[in-house]
């Protein structure tokens, strides 16, 4: 086993643009009516309400007026035509996986440059002939239909595969026979949250009931259900294995070692971590017995070797540790420690040739090392540079592989020789991109609170700091989601140009441990924002930039970042761009599984004082009439049910009313497009086209 890291009627005016900025242009008007809610007291207007309904005719016309005009307006750009080539240029690079071993045969993802999702293709052996396997281009015209996962049999005869659709986080099930490539009729829908887990004869999956129609991306997901369903027969007839009505607003799945001698059952949802059961498999009519019993902290079971549960785990540690639990005498108290916690945080562990090696994050880049069995530390594994390294392997195997990126180095895989302590490229992608000219440094800024947060910068090499370099300056700060080195194609022009990439590490996130994370959550968020703000400071007053050329961007709750941030310091930035952005704090846990999210925010329910921190910040909220905005550039997806499309809809809307200033705040929707994994690159082109063309125009820069 491997731990998995695991938001009345309508008139519309004709649309014009002038110019480089905002002046003259006529904003659709939205579907408003008069709602008013009331949170312990305080009356709060909400005259965008019916854009939460974004099925209606009226949102509909409102979404196609607002494209109209984005589109009208970023099509206008000069340089955009040239932007798209050069980003599909440098997107056209073949990419690979590492590959991985299945009952006697090797597999490996790779894309041969422009393809829209990544193939998987089978191997008789390692470095053998590749065949397709499965190629998830050939689910959709358009590449929409994304592959989610893949879960083998443990007898080797199947695969099951999950896709997701237009982005949204629904899944659908299907299973192939391996011997002849053929997918069966077993076909599961409405799954959400799961992958197949394989025991017997057939698999246990994760489910939510049908929603109602019309309400597919929207409605509240509650009562989550294991099913199990088994070869061969209709999902009519799968059984239901496990709920819990009492708790309807938590996730559960179950996990089946390959011997298929023990079972878990981990439930999450209520907290920042989760609870978990083990059952043993051996022992007939066995029931779950109860490991841990609290839902703020994370346990995680990676390996089992006979009766040991190996389980990674921040209870008593912050920053991790590795504890050893017996089945015989599961509880907490009967763990053992064999991997102490360290001043570094234990990120991942994975067993390889009966040792294992452990993966650091110090300072947000990876430091990876070599221990027995004991926990003895043998050697450190030499990383090519700073940057993120990511192992994969079996504990009764001894072919290993990790990943390794940076701000300049593309997904490279090396093979790890675990005897004699040495790395070996085996894949090494070429990019059209003179890489020796760019430069990463990472630098600490201090904080409104005299907190020290790292921060990356790249740049090209020779760069001069006299206050006129455009930025692009980006964060998330949250759920315990660190932001390492790595690349992104889509970054190039933007540095090739002279542009400077700066990614800041905030508080929220997991770089250093759990102290760091509940340091950015609840009654702290706003730690997360002067963290973000205080970079953007930092780079004024160092003279790598001025508030003239800084853009700020961020995605789901680094979209939250980027409201908050711009309605509280409008004067500090030129361009912001909150993209799949939580911004109507007060109402975010209404809808699909935003409830999952109220340990890091808090709801507006709690009590009085948590519903007026969440109103100081929120950004739909916080928006002010007759203020001078940045140019904004809001993006969302029609399919995105993690954060529904209403929460940039009212943004935007409200945006757009208050904007006094010239530059011009708009939004773009994607059609057929969700939260953004499993977006194909088509889409992510002409989606990074829109966005850095929006950029670069507002910051004065050009294509070379």
């Amino acid at each position: 086993m491997k731990k998995t890291f695991l938001l009345s009627a309508l008139m519309l005016t004709s649309t014009t643009m002038m110019g480089q900025t905002g002046v003259g242009i006529k904003y659709p008007k939205a579907p408003s009516d008069n709602t008013v809610d009331e949170y312990f007291g305080t009356k709060v207007a909400d005259p965008y309400r019916p854009l939460e309904n974004d099925r209606s005719a009226e949102t509909t016309a409102w979404v196609q007026a607002e494209n109209g005009l984005t589109n009208a307006y970023l099509q206008k750009i000069p340089f955009r035509g040239k932007l798209l080539k050069r980003l599909t240029e440098v997107a056209n690079y073949e990419k690979v996986g590492a590959p991985f071993e299945k009952d006697g045969k090797w597999y490996i993802y790779r894309n041969n440059g422009l393809q829209n999702q990544s193939v998987l293709y089978q191997m008789d052996e390692l470095n053998g002939t590749q065949r397709v396997f499965l190629d998830p281009n050939q689910l959709s015209t358009d590449g929409t239909v994304a592959l989610q996962g893949t879960s083998f049999s443990h007898n080797g005869k199947y695969m099951a595969y999950v896709i997701a659709r237009s982005g949204s986080d629904w899944n659908e099930i299907y299973v192939k026979d391996v011997a002849t490539g053929k997918v069966l009729d077993d076909h599961i829908v409405w799954a959400k949250f799961t992958g197949a887990v394989w025991c017997g004869d057939g698999f246990y999956y994760s489910a939510y009931d049908a929603p109602e129609k019309g309400r597919e991306f929207s409605s509240k997901n509650e009562v989550h259900k294991i099913y199990y369903h088994k070869m061969g027969t209709p999902q009519s007839e799968d059984v239901l294995f496990y709920q819990n009505p009492s708790q309807p607003l938590r996730f559960y799945s179950v996990s089946v070692n390959e011997e298929e001698t023990m079972m878990f059952l981990t439930e999450s949802g209520g907290g920042a971590g989760n609870n978990l059961f083990v059952r043993d498999l051996r022992v007939p009519n066995s029931q779950f017995i109860q490991m841990t019993s609290n839902m703020d902290l994370q346990y995680m079971p990676i390996e089992i070797i006979g009766d040991n549960i190996y389980i990674y785990t921040n209870d008593g540690a912050p920053r991790n540790r590795l504890m050893v639990a017996n089945v015989k005498n599961p509880g907490m108290k009967n763990w053992k420690e064999l991997i102490p916690e360290t001043s570094d945080v234990l990120e991942d562990v994975t067993f390889v040739d009966g040792k294992m090696i452990l993966s650091y994050s110090k300072d947000a880049s990876s430091h990876a090392y070599l221990y027995n069995m004991d926990g003895q530390r043998l050697h450190e594994i030499q990383l090519p540079t700073v940057g993120t390294a990511r192992f994969s392997g079996k504990r009764e195997r001894k072919e290993c592989f990790y990943t390794f990126s940076s701000f300049t180095v593309p997904g490279m895989i090396y093979a790890y020789d675990v005897n004699s302590n040495k790395s070996t490229v085996f894949a090494s992608p070429k990019v059209n991109f003179k890489s020796d000219g760019y430069h990463t440094e990472q630098v600490f800024i201090t904080s409104k609170d005299g907190t020290k947060v790292p921060m990356f910068l790249t740049y090209k090499k020779g760069m001069k700091r006299n206050g006129k370099n455009p930025v692009y300056l980006y964060g998330y700060g949250g759920f315990n989601v660190s932001l390492p080195p790595g690349f992104s194609s889509m970054r190039i022009p933007f540095l090739e140009n002279g542009g400077i990439y700066a990614q800041v590490n905030l508080r929220g996130g997991s770089e250093y441990g759990e102290e760091w994370h509940l340091a950015g959550t609840k009654m702290n968020k706003q730690n997360v924002f002067d963290d973000f703000i205080a970079s953007a400071e930092w780079l004024i007053s160092n003279k790598y930039s001025s508030n003239e050329k800084i853009a700020i961007v961020g995605g789901s709750n680094g979209g939250l970042l980027v409201g908050a941030c711009m309605t509280q310091r409008p004067d500090l930035f030129k361009v912001c761009v909150p993209q799949v952005g939580v911004m109507d704090m007060l109402r975010y846990h209404k809808f699909t599984i935003g409830w999952n999210w109220a340990p890091d925010y808090g709801t507006s329910e709690d009590s009085k004082e948590m519903f007026e921190y969440l109103k100081g910040y929120s950004p739909l909220h916080n928006l002010k009439p007759g203020t001078a905005y940045p140019a904004t550039l809001v993006t969302t997806g029609d399919h995105d049910d993690r954060v529904v499309p209403a929460h940039s809809f009212k943004f935007a809307a409200t945006l757009q009313d208050c904007q006094k200033g010239s530059a011009p705040t708009l939004i773009r929707i994607d059609t057929k497009a969700g939260h953004g994994a499993g977006k194909p690159l088509s889409k992510q082109l002409e989606e990074s086209a829109d966005i850095y063309g929006f950029i670069m125009y507002h910051l004065g820069m050009k294509m070379k």
